[in-house]
């Protein structure tokens, strides 16, 4: 099997404008300076996959079924704008919900890695070759305890700033389409890097 490189992005916030616990594809709304960015992602090879924590499914607020119209409607909006995604992971659980089964302690909820790993796993990624990029320090996390490198979308939307041994990024963007350039940057510099040092 042909190992690839992903870009694993946190949805609410991060890809889409937030509305919280929402599973109505009619507020779902693609967030701005995103579409450039991804399509130079896809363009230099990276695979694009979701990785959401939806806790709204432990807290009895929605089904894990609901999250099927979330996924097509997201992919559908992307399409439209030329952008194919890979993959749509989520975690349900929460250690404070009200349903039985989900109200549990995983590993698949960022900060945790297991939805990274998880799709790693099903497409043959290389984590070592792949990004996550988020809206919060949870998302940084997250991607460096998988294996990968993280950006974080700095918009306003990390309010604790906790620190971590994993918790710095190593790209600060305004946007997809900043952090794109970032990374696109950061590749070919390690590119011609390998190319000057003798085999």
């Amino acid at each position: 099997m042909e190992v690839k490189a992903a870009i694993f992005l946190d949805k609410d916030g991060t890809l889409v404008n937030d509305v919280p616990y929402n599973v109505d594809p009619a507020k779902i709304t693609l967030a701005d300076h995103i579409i450039k960015g991804l399509k130079l992602l896809a363009a230099s090879g990276f695979r694009l996959f979701v990785v959401s924590n939806q806790s709204g499914v432990a807290r009895g607020y929605f089904r894990p079924e609901a999250l099927n119209g979330v996924e097509s409607c997201l992919s559908g909006l992307l399409s439209a704008q030329g952008v194919r995604l890979e993959g749509f992971y989520f975690c349900p659980h929460h250690p404070d919900g009200s349903v039985r089964g989900y109200n549990v302690d995983c590993g698949c909820r960022k900060p945790m890695p297991g939805m990274l790993l998880c799709a790693a796993r099903e497409h043959g990624i290389d984590l070592s070759r792949s990004w996550m990029i988020g809206d919060i320090l949870n998302d940084v996390e997250a991607g460096h305890r998988a294996g990968c490198r993280s950006v974080l979308i700095d918009n306003g939307n990390e309010t604790e700033w906790l620190p971590g041994p994993y918790r710095s990024p190593e790209i600060s963007a305004a946007s997809i389409d900043e952090a794109a350039i970032k990374i696109v940057e950061q590749m070919k510099s390690a590119n011609e890097k390998s190319e000057r040092i003798p085999a």
